[in-house]
């Protein structure tokens, strides 16, 4: 393998060609795309030049890919509602001539995702041959490949492991330093976000994010209105709440009770990724559930507090100085206490 590569590597610089790269990744949610910023980042450090192309599985809503992740040159979605669709998008896939296709499969192994990446026509074809001793069925189809033992390594790690199969490395103060880069724009969104919402400098800001895309993944409301009001009995706090499209319900909850002590709060509601991010870069400390807005603050290095029932944090909780996480001593969220989080709250915020 390794002579193929310095060869591939060669050509490169003699015929000054593009290397093309394909990535076929079923998991596009928020926070499996930025652990897999690795990957991304390993290829464009050997090859700057190299396109990407990312192959997403179709989904009822809008990804914001180019703003996730800026490594990405090209979309293609797999759309297999008709014949014509797949053919078309086989089509479009052969005709860029993908050097390196990898299946970075640190969640689940997908058949059809290695199935594309052989008929994609990719020269070194990147995988898995099995993880934790579970064999990968489809790692016929690949041409470079490897046993992972990964218990307990973070996602960021995996899919760098996966890179490096292939020659793409990545230092390890590289891998930590991968983080979100905000423009102007962005910028002053922030900072104008706080100036009108938050305008005593003397008063700390501390946001929430209490829902979730998965019931195990979400902290019981009661439970966070009876956190948000202890911290502000005692800090006299700003609150600002951040909410997605599926959290209408629990934010009108909380609005309704702290309404009732006269408590103020702010809702930044459906922001854009990055500008959700600034903002949080912002604030004192932000307390989340297990949920994409875990991983915009941690890449974002907001000072945090994630919360996780039945999820690994040694897999997914943000790897920075900011970032803090409690599990939960039974698997389930219900089950971590508010004096817990009230506790690291108080000596995060120097009291």
């Amino acid at each position: 393998m390794e002579e193929k590569y310095q060869s591939q590597k060669g050509n490169c610089h003699t015929h000054n060609f593009t290397t093309n790269i394909l990535v076929i990744r079923q998991h596009n949610q928020i926070g499996d795309m930025l652990c897999s910023l690795s990957l991304y980042k390993a290829i464009k450090k050997k090859y700057p030049d190299s396109h990407i192309t990312l192959v997403a599985a179709k989904t009822n809503y809008q990804i914001p890919f180019s703003e996730i992740n800026p490594y990405i040159n090209e979309v293609l979605v797999f759309d297999k509602s008709s014949i014509k669709s797949i053919i078309d998008f086989y089509k479009q896939l052969r005709k860029r001539k993908y050097d390196y296709g990898f299946v970075p499969s640190t969640i689940t192994v997908s058949r059809t995702a290695h199935i594309i990446n052989f008929l994609s026509g990719a020269k070194y074809r990147v995988g898995v041959k099995s993880i934790d001793e579970k064999k990968n069925k489809s790692a016929g189809w690949l041409n470079i490949k490897k046993n992972f033992h990964w218990k307990d390594k973070h996602q960021l790690i995996r899919n760098l492991e996966i890179a490096q199969l292939a020659g793409f490395e990545l230092s390890n103060n590289e891998l930590l330093n991968i983080k979100f880069s905000f423009n102007d724009e962005e910028i002053s969104f922030a900072k104008n976000f706080i100036r009108e919402n938050f305008p005593d400098d003397s008063k700390k800001i501390l946001a929430f994010h209490p829902g979730a895309g998965k019931t195990a993944n979400t902290y019981p409301t009661e439970k966070f209105i009876e956190l948000i009001k202890k911290l502000h009995e005692k800090y006299q706090n700003y609150i600002l709440l951040t909410s997605g499209w599926t959290d209408d319900l629990i934010i009108s909850k909380i609005k309704s009770e702290l309404d009732k002590e006269n408590i103020p709060l702010t809702v930044a509601h459906n922001f854009q990724v990055k500008k959700l991010g600034a903002v949080l870069s912002l604030i004192d400390l932000y307390i989340t559930n297990d949920t994409g807005t875990l991983h915009i603050a941690g890449f974002s290095d907001a000072k945090m507090i994630s919360l996780f029932g039945p999820t690994n944090p040694g897999e997914w909780a943000p790897k920075n100085k900011n970032s803090f996480f409690i599990k939960s001593h039974t698997g389930s969220i219900k089950d971590i206490t508010v004096e817990e989080i009230f506790n690291l709250a108080g000596k995060l915020l120097g009291s």
